[in-house]
């Protein structure tokens, strides 16, 4: 079985090259993103293999059935850039990563809300030009502190325990609340505008669907309580930038720890530090001094890739074989949660 990988990084092609030979499978490895533009790369295959800044439209989809292409392959858990309509009207199976490693993400979470907190992103440039004073470096105890989180699926239940380890009260939302666990983990489900006024520190964790796309904006950041650390690990649609950045200049926002952004593909996974910044918006939201962005690399971890490459190959192994595919996704209701 032929398979075609779009966006591919280095990284990428050596964790799948460790294992291909157990699975016996020809994988052709381009850097191009895939849309419908270069969807010739996939001729002769009978799958492709994408991640988050390839683009599966309706119209890509058409001509990888032209093509006779069998099988959609995501490398992640997310599947907002794939239209599932047009996949299920082509007869184009769509599977994809459901947990590669909730760890990964969840710490990565942790690790802007305290360097937000705590200013060590600040504090690091200071001394690195001798500048040990400790004006604007104020932080506040995480302990007694209030966690707002969005969605309860794997990734948001693994930041829970971390959370909960600090001692931090949390208060979540999700549109499936799960009782039991919540009683488990002591945790309380709430509104969303409750959670919104009641929060130090908001961490989202939801699929990026019609339902939640911009879910932050003017409304919402009007709700929360004044200073709030908000934290963004899932999508870049979640969060209405230029609401976000509104928020940052009336200080209702106190600081953003941003792993993506709504038009990261042009920018995320390359190096660009050779040509002037054309996104306005993004070079914005850089010259904050409480604003931290990463290139969507909470996934980035060594178990987490080889997690990926393992589930991806198996995912395409079982329709090879005509197994069952556990890891499919179909067209849902716009409010389906990704665990």
């Amino acid at each position: 079985m032929k398979i075609t990988l779009f966006g591919t990084q280095p990284y990428d092609k050596e964790s799948f090259e460790r294992i291909r030979d157990a699975y016996g499978f020809d994988i052709c490895y381009h850097r191009s993103h895939l849309n419908a533009n270069n969807v010739a790369l996939a001729r002769g295959s009978d799958a492709v293999c994408i991640f988050v800044n390839d683009t599966a439209d309706a119209e890509t989809i058409r001509q990888l059935a032209d093509l006779n292409v069998k099988l959609i392959a995501l490398r992640c858990a997310g599947f907002n850039n794939v239209d599932l309509n047009a996949a299920a009207r082509y007869g184009i199976p769509v599977v994809r990563v459901p947990a590669y490693s909730p760890h990964a993400v969840a710490e990565h979470a942790v690790a802007l809300m305290l360097a937000l907190n705590r200013k060590v992103h600040r504090a690091y440039w200071r001394t690195r030009d001798g500048n040990f004073s400790l004006h604007g470096l104020l932080g506040f105890d995480m302990y007694g502190k209030t966690a707002g989180i969005v969605g309860t699926g794997k990734i948001a239940r693994e930041l829970i325990r971390i959370l909960k380890g600090f001692g931090m009260t949390v208060v979540a939302y999700d549109p499936y609340p799960d009782r039991r666990y919540a009683a488990e983990a002591g945790i309380t489900y709430v509104s969303l505008d409750e959670l919104y006024s009641r929060a130090d520190i908001i961490s989202l964790h939801c699929p990026l669907t019609d339902r939640t796309r911009y879910m932050i904006g003017d409304v919402a950041i009007s709700h929360m309580k004044p200073g709030v650390i908000l934290i963004n690990t899932g999508r870049g649609q979640l969060i209405h930038t230029e609401a976000l950045i509104d928020g940052l200049k009336e200080k209702k926002i106190g600081a953003a720890g941003l792993d993506v952004y709504e038009e990261e593909a042009d920018y995320f996974y390359e190096d660009t530090s050779d040509r002037i910044m054309d996104d306005d918006v993004l070079a914005r939201l850089l010259s904050f001094n409480n604003v931290i962005v990463t290139s969507h690399q909470g996934f980035f971890t060594r178990e987490a890739l080889d997690n990926i490459a393992h589930t991806t190959l198996q995912n395409i192994s079982d329709f090879s074989e005509r197994r069952e595919l556990v890891n499919e996704v179909r067209a849902e209701p716009e409010n389906a949660v990704v665990k």
